[in-house]
C-alpha cells in the first residue's frame, strides 16, 4: 500500500458475512484505507497532481518525499478524487461553514481562458465569490496606491461550458454559501457581454463595475490611435479621460470624447474613436468609480484574472497539453479547490 511515509505491507484479518456472502476488511475505515493508498497519500498525489503535470508530479514527489509513484497512477487518482470532491462541495452543507462565518462583504468576479481539448481550443469559465472587508475610503487620486484588505474567504469553480449553462450555476453557488438572495452583491468584470447579460438575469440586486484595468487598456488603445503610440499628446489625453473617468464616470467620459472629435481627422481615427464611445456606453452604469473607491471596495478584477492565469491556465494549459473536455473540468475542479477554503477541510473531514 502506498502511504504518505511510503509503500508498506499491511496484514489485517478479511471477514465473510455467512448469511449474505459480502465480504470486508472491517480495520479499512478506521485506517483511512480504499483502494491501494491511504488518505493522506492521495492528498499528496492530488496536490501534485493539481500543481504540476502528471509526470512532473512524479518526479516531484520522488524528489520532496520519497514516493515512487506512476504518472498514470496519479493521473487515476486524480480523476477519481476530483469527482468525489465535486460531489462533496455541492452536497456538504459544512463544506462552506467557513464562507458562512467570513466577515467582510459579497464579491463576485468571473471570466475566462481558453484550453486546449481534444475538440479544440475552448473556453473554461471561472467565477469566484469572495468576502472581503473594505479598506479606508479613497479618492480618484489614489486608486492605484491603496492597499486592499485581503479577502478573508474565497471560493471558485470552473467548468468548460457555454455561458449559458455556466452562468446557470451561480445562484446555486450563492445559496450554498449562505449569501442571501436580497442581498447586493458587489460584481467585478471585464466588458464581455456574457458576463453582464448573466449578470443581470440571474441575480436580483448587482452593484457592477467595470474592471478598471480593462477600462484603461481601452482608452489607451483610443489615445494611441488619435495621436500616435508614446507621444505626448496621446499620454495627455489618456491622463484627462483617466481622471474624469474616476471622478466622474460615463458623463464625464462622453464630454472628453466629445471634446475629442476634432482630433478624430482621419476614418480611422473616427473609427477608434467611436469603437471606444461604443464600449463605455454599454457599461455607463458600470463606470462609478469615485463612488466604489469612497466605499472601500475594490475596481479591479485581479482576483478571478489570477486564477484564470496561475491556478487553471498555469495547470491546463501547458506546452504539448490537450484535455478531453471531462477531465479538463475535473482537474478544473481540484485546481479550484486547492485555491478556495475547501482544500483542508475536505482532506481532514470529509476524505
Amino acid at each position: 500500500m502506498l502511504t504518505a511515509a511510503g509503500n508498506i505491507r499491511l496484514k489485517r484479518v478479511y471477514f465473510v458475512c455467512r448469511t449474505c456472502r459480502v465480504g470486508a476488511y472491517a480495520a479499512d475505515e478506521r485506517l483511512g484505507i480504499k483502494g491501494a493508498h491511504s488518505r493522506q497519500a492521495e492528498r499528496l498525489l492530488c496536490l501534485a497532481g493539481a500543481s504540476w503535470s502528471f509526470d512532473a508530479a512524479a518526479r516531484h514527489l520522488k524528489t520532496l518525499s520519497g514516493l515512487s509513484v506512476a504518472d498514470n497512477t496519479i493521473r487515476k487518482v486524480c480523476d477519481a478524487r476530483a469527482a468525489a470532491i465535486g460531489r462533496w462541495r455541492h452536497t456538504e452543507r459544512e463544506a462552506h461553514n467557513c464562507f458562512q462565518k467570513a466577515e467582510g462583504e459579497v464579491e463576485f468576479e468571473t471570466d475566462g481562458t481558453c484550453v486546449n481539448t481534444s475538440d479544440g481550443w475552448r473556453e473554461m469559465r471561472v467565477a469566484i465569490f469572495a468576502k472581503r472587508p473594505r479598506s479606508e475610503p479613497a479618492t480618484p487620486d489614489e486608486w492605484g496606491e491603496r492597499r486592499l484588505p485581503p479577502p478573508t474567504a474565497r471560493v471558485a469553480f470552473a467548468a468548460i461550458e457555454k455561458a449559458e449553462r455556466f452562468t446557470k450555476r451561480w445562484p446555486p453557488w450563492r445559496g450554498r454559501l449562505g449569501i442571501k438572495a436580497n442581498e447586493t452583491l458587489h460584481a467585478v468584470a471585464d466588458g464581455a457581454r456574457w458576463i453582464w447579460d448573466a449578470l443581470a438575469s440571474e441575480f436580483r440586486h448587482v452593484d457592477g463595475v467595470l474592471d478598471v484595468y480593462h477600462a484603461l487598456e481601452h482608452l489607451a488603445q483610443a489615445a494611441r490611435a488619435l495621436y500616435g503610440e508614446g507621444t505626448s499628446e496621446a499620454e495627455q489625453w489618456l491622463d484627462q479621460a483617466r481622471k474624469k473617468m474616476l471622478s466622474g464616470g460615463w458623463p464625464a467620459l462622453q464630454e472628453h470624447f466629445s471634446n475629442s472629435r476634432a482630433a478624430a481627422s482621419n476614418a480611422p481615427q473616427r473609427k477608434a474613436l467611436g469603437q471606444v464611445i461604443q464600449y463605455f456606453r454599454r457599461h455607463e452604469e458600470h463606470l462609478n468609480y469615485a463612488h466604489q473607491l469612497a466605499a472601500g471596495r475594490t475596481i479591479g478584477s485581479g482576483m478571478v484574472e489570477g486564477a484564470c492565469k496561475n491556478v487553471i491556465g498555469r495547470r491546463l494549459k501547458q506546452t504539448g497539453a490537450r484535455w478531453r473536455t471531462r477531465r479538463a473540468n475535473r482537474m478544473a475542479t481540484l485546481c479550484s479547490t486547492l485555491y478556495s477554503d475547501h482544500w483542508d477541510h475536505y482532506w481532514t473531514s470529509a476524505a
